[in-house]
C-alpha cells in the first residue's frame, strides 16, 4: 500500500462491537510494555486470542505482524529517554472475514515503507515488507493529540 492510501481508516478499532450473544467478545486490546517481556506476553495474547476465536489457522501470520508493528513503535517511535512506562497498546478486532490487528504507539512519524530494493539480507528494515506481503491491507492513522495507529488485516477465510 503506498503512503497515500494509508489513512484509509478510521483510528482504532474499526470492527468494535461483540459477536453472537454468549460468544467471545469482537475487539480485544493490550497495553505492551518495551520489553522482552512485553514482546512475549504481545505474542502470547494474540495467539490465545485467536484461539478462542477459532482463528489458530491465522495464529503464525498474526503473531508476526504484531511482532513487527510493536518493533517499529518502540524502534522508531518510542523516544529513547521517555519518562515513565511509554504507551504502546495492542488491539485484535475480529470483523464478518477479517482480523483487523493495531499497534498505537506514542510517535507522530508516519511508518516508512521501502518495498524491496534488492537488499533481502538487511539485518533491520524490513519489517513493514512482512507485513505488506502477509496482510490483505496495511496503513496508519495519526491519533490526535499526539501519537499513530498502524493497522493490518489479515482474512479469516480458512488457509488452502
Amino acid at each position: 500500500m503506498s503512503e497515500a492510501g494509508a489513512t484509509s481508516r478510521s483510528a482504532g478499532l474499526p470492527h468494535a462491537g461483540r459477536p453472537a450473544l454468549g460468544g467471545p467478545p469482537a475487539a480485544v486490546a493490550l497495553r505492551v510494555a518495551c520489553s522482552g517481556a512485553g514482546f512475549a506476553r504481545a505474542r502470547g495474547f494474540t495467539r490465545d486470542t485467536l484461539r478462542a476465536w477459532s482463528l489458530d489457522h491465522r495464529g503464525d501470520d498474526a503473531v508476526l505482524v504484531i511482532t513487527e508493528l510493536i518493533a517499529n513503535a518502540v524502534t522508531h517511535a518510542v523516544p529513547p529517554a521517555a519518562a515513565g512506562a511509554p504507551e504502546i497498546r495492542l488491539g485484535l478486532a475480529l470483523g464478518p472475514g477479517d482480523l483487523t490487528l493495531t499497534v498505537s504507539d506514542p510517535g507522530d512519524n508516519m511508518p516508512v515503507f521501502n518495498p524491496s530494493d534488492g537488499s533481502a539480507l538487511r539485518e533491520h528494515g524490513r519489517g513493514l515488507c512482512i507485513v505488506d506481503a502477509l496482510a490483505e491491507e496495511w496503513g496508519w492513522t495519526p491519533r490526535p493529540p499526539a501519537g499513530k495507529t498502524v493497522w493490518a488485516t489479515l482474512s479469516t477465510r480458512p488457509l488452502t
